[in-house]
């Protein structure tokens, strides 16, 4: 394999010509030919008996150009990006220049992490929002408690709204039982909008025992059979019900909670409610400094990098999607969006996460950051207490190299963190998201294969194999 020529190209492109030698390339010809031949018919041969040379003769002489174009490929795409040390980030583009007696010569257009210019990342300031919990704050924590030990209790009076109802009814159009509009024992809150307007309104007054008619309209928007259409339910009222709140005591707390006393649930309520306004304005203020450093970066993001980091996004949520039995075009369809909206989403999300590796990439760089044998060796060891796993399995599913980044980036992000400070913010300025056309993060999962920069390029060669051309 000899690497003919490297270009640099605009927006962060490389294009390499490589050749591969007679000889190396008329091996992987000849093992094209004894993988294929048993699936060749030739006339006067048994099948896979007929020699390369009649095959050539009948089909031309390159035949067996494209198995071999895909024999060879990959490998030699792999050591050069290594050679070369390319840092590629997306999938090659390849063009067979020349395949024949002389060898294979080949032109492999690649993506390459683009440069970064890095401007202030130390010493930033941001506001952060003052956490507070009001006595209207801690009630509101109380109504699912309050909810969960309310009774239905039976009442003889007039049915008010917020009480429910026990009904049977039946739907009639033009005198005549409409389908679905039929139910018996039917528990319905009233002012609770569940039914078709009109329908609860005209139940506030009845009591137990009652039987009404209810004239209804149903609306334009309704389902087609009955949009727009005036019908009457039947209804007869079996009983009415009023919602019986629990007292506020300490009794309440101890059976809602583990404390003793009221006053002590509702400061542990207070305190929790406290704490997680607290994480939300911490991360509101990290986001707030990080975002700050991605806009002081001067980089030109190239268009493919988004493009491949949005499709990994799909991909990733199409195959979470499957393994629990639906498919992509059933959850599309279930939350009533589009094939191109949520390639609209995915980008701007992409956009988001390429900008931010590489901001803290440019840190990692400026700070020298390096992780040690021993740090590596503490994460793995985390990672397989937390995920409940051997060590040797989490090894073999996270790439040492992979890991050794994202524990490099988190140091990065502490040491912006650490040096910023809690203040007025600075005038928001034209951000450095894409110089490129149209300038237009989640929880942890369980760890998975990851792959090192050789064994991306070999995988990413075998999946765009060129076509080759099979004129000598």
């Amino acid at each position: 394999m000899n690497v003919k020529s490297v270009e640099k190209q605009e927006k962060s492109t490389v294009a390499v010509v490589v050749e591969i030698g007679a000889e190396e390339f008329e091996a992987a010809v000849q093992k094209a030919y004894l993988k294929q031949r048993g699936k060749i018919t030739v006339p006067g041969f048994r099948k896979g008996k007929a020699p390369r040379k009649v095959i050539e003769g009948m089909y031309g002489s390159g035949v067996f150009y494209e198995d071999a174009i895909n024999e060879v490929y990959p490998k030699a795409y792999a050591e050069v990006v290594e050679q070369e040390n390319l840092d590629i980030v997306t999938l090659p583009h390849v063009e067979v220049l020349e395949a024949g007696k002389d060898g294979l010569t080949f032109k492999a257009t690649v993506t390459v992490r683009p440069e970064v210019k890095l401007g202030e990342y130390k010493g930033l300031s941001a506001e952060k929002d003052e956490v507070k919990v009001t006595d209207e704050d801690i009630d509101n924590e109380l109504k699912p408690y309050i909810n969960r030990g309310t009774r239905m209790v039976t009442v003889e009076r007039e049915a008010q709204n917020g009480d429910t109802v026990v009904i049977d009814f039946e739907g009639f159009m033009d005198g005549t039982p409409f389908e679905g509009g039929k139910a018996e024992g039917h528990s319905l809150e009233l002012g609770s909008g569940s039914f078709v307007p009109g329908f609860e309104e005209q139940l506030v007054g009845a009591k137990a025992g009652d039987e009404k008619d209810l004239d209804i309209t149903f609306p334009e928007d309704y389902h087609a059979e009955l949009a727009g259409k005036a019908v009457v339910f039947k209804v007869k009222v079996h009983e009415v019900k009023e919602k019986q709140l629990p007292t506020l005591d300490d009794e309440f707390a101890k059976d809602m909670s583990e404390f003793d006393t009221l006053a002590e649930f509702k400061k542990d309520l207070a305190d929790k409610l406290a704490q997680r306004r607290e994480e939300q304005a911490k991360r509101a203020f990290e986001n707030a400094i990080l975002e700050q450093v991605m806009d002081n970066m001067e980089v030109e993001i190239p268009d493919a990098m988004v493009d491949f980091e949005a499709n990994q996004m799909l991909e990733d949520m199409a195959r979470r999607l499957q393994a629990q039995g639906i498919s992509f075009e059933q959850y599309l369809a279930m939350t009533g969006m589009s094939a191109e909206m949520m390639s609209g989403q995915a980008h701007a999300s992409a956009l988001e996460r390429v900008r931010r590796e590489l901001a803290l990439g440019a840190v990692v760089a400026a700070e020298q950051i390096e992780i040690s044998d021993e740090e590596l060796e503490a994460e793995y060891s985390r990672m397989a207490e937390e995920y409940k796993m051997e060590l040797d399995q989490v090894k073999a599913a996270v790439d040492a190299d992979d890991l050794k980044k994202n524990l490099s980036e988190k140091k990065a992000q502490q040491i912006i963190l650490d040096s910023a400070k809690v203040g007025k913010a600075p005038a928001k300025k034209k951000t450095a998201k894409k110089k490129a056309e149209g300038e237009a993060a989640e929880g942890e999962e369980k760890p998975k294969r990851r792959r090192t920069t050789k064994k991306k390029a070999e995988e990413a060669a075998e999946g765009e194999a060129p076509v080759a051309n099979t004129e000598e």
